[in-house]
């Protein structure tokens, strides 16, 4: 119970674990099915995104089954800890929410393509939770590269706003933030990479809400 109110409510900085200069753990070469490297060098042209939807499991495979997408790696941002472990991002006691880190060619698959994919992904009305899955490190989230990502995931967000509340939804409480040095993306273990590849009968606890985001087109996936 000593992490229990962590799980709605985020910590300040003072409150965070201490965490580690370093990380604790090893993280593979490859991508379990799209066969290249999950921490680059990525090749010229490409580009990242960061988004948070819930259990990073099936938030992933979303991402990787889609054309134009490189590469996709699962970890914690947003948080205070440096290099936090999984258990210490569940206590929620380090301010991470689960991240899916994907690297795209803009030139087959546009970001607001993966700004559709992401919205219709899952519930981004919830806070602290998707579905059943309760805590801090489920919140919706957005972390932006670019004056030009933030633009178009703000515009995004206000578009989506509109037909979710025409919908009965109540607002969108996804925060959209730059992934800048405050909020780096910290990989998560081996295990948790692909994890729906190794285990295709694995838990997979994120839903959309079935209203249709008005951006770009979103790509095919399950």
């Amino acid at each position: 119970m000593l992490f229990s109110r962590f799980k709605t409510h985020l910590p300040t900085p003072d409150e965070a674990l201490e965490g580690r200069p370093e990380r604790p753990f090893a993280v593979p070469d490859r991508h379990t099915v799209l066969g290249n490297p999950l921490l680059g060098p990525y090749p010229d042209g490409l580009e990242i995104a960061d988004f948070g939807l819930g259990c990073f499991w099936g938030a992933e495979r979303k991402f990787w089954q889609a054309k134009g997408v490189w590469t996709t790696l699962v970890g914690y941002q947003g948080g205070h800890t440096p290099h936090p472990t999984y258990e210490e991002v569940c206590s929620g006691h380090t301010g991470h929410t689960e991240a899916v880190r994907v690297v795209y060619d803009p030139a087959v698959i546009p970001y607001t393509a993966l700004l559709k994919l992401f919205w219709e992904s899952h519930d981004p009305t919830q806070g602290f939770r998707q579905g059943n899955d309760v805590g801090t490190q489920y919140r919706s989230a957005i972390y932006t590269h670019s004056p030009a990502q933030q633009q178009a995931a703000e515009a995004s967000r206000d578009a989506y706003r509109t037909v979710l509340q025409n919908s009965g939804y109540a607002d969108i409480t996804t925060e959209i933030l730059p992934a800048d040095g405050t909020r780096p993306f910290y990989p998560a273990e081996g295990y948790h990479q692909q994890y729906l590849d190794k285990n295709p009968t694995g838990y997979c606890g994120i839903g959309g809400t079935g209203v249709s985001c008005p951006v770009g087109v979103a790509p095919a996936g399950d």
